[in-house]
């Protein structure tokens, strides 16, 4: 699997993706993730794509059904270094202001409200 996902204190879920996200690995990634969500602690996913080589539309469908279903407890999401070309795509759905770079504990501190600097 492409994939890893850490829990911090069962609200924040960072996950890990790696290689290539197509189809076939959304969908394994999504059943497991809504699966969390739906457990129901998890507030925040931050979505660590610094090893994401590829990621068609599929990937995008992953983050944004993920996004909703966490809507629904007024949750949030990050998207932790994407690559130029990432970026670029991220822009173009509308997720610009979701993209942030820097280490996961950041993206940990910045989901929690604690700016640094």
């Amino acid at each position: 699997m492409n994939y890893e996902m850490d829990m911090h204190l069962n609200d924040i879920a960072v996950i890990r993706l790696y290689g290539e996200l197509d189809h076939h690995e959304a969908e394994k990634i999504r059943s497991q993730i809504s699966k969390t969500i739906l457990q129901g602690n998890l507030n925040t996913i931050i979505w660590n794509l610094e090893r994401l080589n590829f990621m068609d539309s599929s990937g995008i469908g992953l983050i944004l059904g993920r996004m909703r279903e966490l809507s629904a407890v007024n949750g949030q999401t990050i998207i932790l270094n994407p690559s130029n070309t990432m970026k670029k795509i991220f822009q173009f759905s509308g997720l610009a202001s979701y993209m942030m770079d820097g280490t996961e504990a950041d993206a940990i501190l910045h989901a929690r409200g604690i700016v640094n600097g």
